[in-house]
């Protein structure tokens, strides 16, 4: 279950980052934890553009369950997620639901391999100020060994949302073949 992010996050980082210092407002709004740069954009932002660090233990959590899908074993995670879920999945599936269902259909997919390699290559937490949501973020590389023998590798990028009590409730996935080698 494990796959979720590279659209929401690239466009989470352009938001937050991918800026010019010449339209940052200068007048920077502190919180408790970071500074808020105001951002002016030329486009109206949908969700938010105000994020500032989050929980460690945000990240933490999905790193734990990115181990336990490589382990082929989403039950050890399954306190890690909300009661209710709603997973966006790279080939424009969704899943939504109840956890138990939820992690069921994830469980049996998970079951067509014969193994699952991931590599993490950047991890954030991060909180939206205005929305009040934690959310953390992934990048990483999954390589796949059907039951047959193919091997599929991938990169991933996912955006997890976490609720108030840590559990994740909310996961966009998104999914970029690598390219062959040139030869």
């Amino acid at each position: 279950m494990k796959k979720v992010l590279l659209f929401a996050t690239v466009a989470v980082f352009a938001a937050c980052n991918n800026q010019p210092a010449a339209t940052v407002d200068a007048s920077a709004k502190t919180t408790a934890d970071s500074t808020i740069a105001e951002i002016k954009s030329p486009y109206e932002i949908g969700y938010s553009s105000k994020f500032v660090m989050g929980d460690p233990k945000n990240a933490e959590t999905l790193l734990k369950l990115w181990k336990d899908w490589d382990a082929g074993n989403l039950m050890g995670s399954k306190d890690n997620f909300a009661d209710s879920v709603e997973l966006y999945m790279n080939d424009g599936s969704a899943i939504v639901g109840k956890k138990d269902s939820a992690l069921a259909t994830i469980q049996a997919f998970r079951n067509t391999f014969a193994s699952a390699v991931s590599s993490v290559f950047t991890i954030t937490a991060l909180k939206s100020v205005d929305k009040d949501e934690n959310w953390a973020l992934i990048w990483g590389k999954e390589i796949d060994t059907d039951k047959k023998g193919k091997v599929d590798s991938f990169y991933l990028q996912e955006t997890w949302r976490f609720n108030k009590e840590g559990k994740a409730n909310l996961v966009y996935q998104f999914k970029q073949a690598i390219a062959p080698a040139k030869k």
